[in-house]
């Protein structure tokens, strides 16, 4: 008998009498104990919690969820038309469940959580300190696991990981919209309740999570787009640098843009469309590139992010002389805000990323005490930040 074996024993029989005791504890529960855990639960108020930005933590969009009649068959439609998306923006919106964990209905104190962040970032890094707000308000256990540097094939693992352990209930911040159904049916075919959160999975991975929580990224950048088109005069050519590919923003921070203009400002032209992968440098080095080639006929340049690639684009467009140049983008960094202060980007996006957080853990609380009639999507509000209004978001969160 070797040391290795004798040790491997040991730590299966540690993790046997771990979960005996657990489930010993979950079967000795009386309906007086369950009762008096709910009843505390509930009693938990979350509604004064505010964000590093002072502004509300918990915040939700309550418009009714109705979307518009679906094309037959959207995707031979052109890209400026709104409908050829219909699939990824109204993603679950109206989709079967399947196979459901049943709520517990027994409080949210004691219970554990994994949360499975897409990769490390400033943001989800704020993202996580509006999770733990909330986790700690109802004393649920909270465990982040990170997917390296978005890479899908470790947050598989991780699913696998979170399937090993166990947790009440999992939130996941998906790498990828598609890649991630079967992650999501796994969870569900093994009885692990999930949130999807932030980034949304395709239609097909929504009937296995109990609701889906983040940015209404369509929306607010079709919001985005009208602000754009009034400080372009409603003319000239535009230029996308697009999010990380694979994304849902890689295409919402995209298609939105261009069918919402389409629309509302026909005599301005999409000229190019590229992703850097956010990245400071590399969106200097393409900026630069369409000032070359297109001259006088660049008259304003969107971009998917406000910090990293909003810092590529201005270091460009200084550099060429050409500051003129309207920009918009996603917002609210602590770059981003600075930039519309100074003057050097006009508008961004409201998006509280402590606010994205939390409320998948406000769900998964309400959840945890009986709450079965979610619905398929929750959005943040909608807002675009100006110079007009930039200072009541500040400090800003990450």
């Amino acid at each position: 008998m070797t040391f290795r074996w004798t040790t491997a024993m040991g730590l299966i029989v540690a993790l046997a009498t771990v979960l005996g005791c657990q489930d010993e504890k979950k079967n000795t529960q009386t309906p007086a104990d369950r009762a008096a855990a709910l009843a505390e639960s509930l009693a938990v108020d979350v509604s004064g919690l505010k964000s590093a930005d002072n502004q509300p933590l918990i915040i939700m969009d309550t418009s009714p969820l109705k979307a518009p009649p679906r094309a037959a068959d959207s995707t031979k439609l052109p890209e400026e038309d709104p409908l050829r998306w219909y699939d990824m923006e109204y993603a679950g919106w109206d989709c079967k469940k399947v196979n459901l964990p049943k709520s517990p209905a027994d409080g949210a104190k004691g219970k554990h959580v994994m949360c499975l962040r897409h990769m490390d970032h400033p943001y989800t890094t704020a993202y996580t300190r509006g999770m733990e707000k909330v986790a700690k308000a109802y004393g649920i256990h909270l465990k982040t696991l990170t997917a390296g540097n978005a890479d899908v094939n470790i947050q598989s693992q991780q699913i696998d990981q979170v399937i090993n352990e166990r947790p009440d209930l999992a939130i996941v911040f998906p790498v990828d919209a598609t890649a991630v159904v079967p992650m999501l049916r796994k969870l569900n075919k093994a009885g692990i309740p999930v949130i999807a959160s932030n980034l949304l999975p395709v239609d097909q991975g929504m009937p296995f999570v109990l609701t889906w929580t983040g940015p209404d990224d369509w929306g607010q950048f079709r919001m985005l787009a009208r602000e754009f088109a009034e400080k372009m005069n409603h003319e000239g050519g535009y230029c996308i640098v697009r999010h990380m590919p694979g994304s849902s923003c890689f295409f919402s921070r995209t298609f939105s843009v261009v069918s919402e203009l389409k629309k509302i400002a026909p005599k301005m032209k999409c000229l190019d469309m590229q992703t850097t992968m956010l990245q400071a440098e590399k969106t200097a080095e393409v900026v630069s590139g369409w000032i070359t080639k297109y001259g006088p006929q660049l008259k304003g340049i969107v971009s998917a992010d406000d910090s990293g690639a909003q810092i590529g684009i201005n270091e460009a467009c200084k550099n060429a002389g050409r500051e003129a140049i309207v920009r918009v983008a996603a917002g609210n960094s602590k770059v981003g805000m600075d930039f519309i202060k100074a003057g050097s980007l006009h508008a961004i996006t409201y998006q509280s990323p402590e606010a994205d957080g939390a409320l998948p853990m406000k769900l998964a609380a309400e959840w945890f005490n009986g709450k079965t009639d979610l619905k398929p999507v929750y959005y943040l509000p909608k807002h675009v930040i100006t110079a007009k209004d930039v200072d009541d978001y500040l400090p800003a969160q990450w």
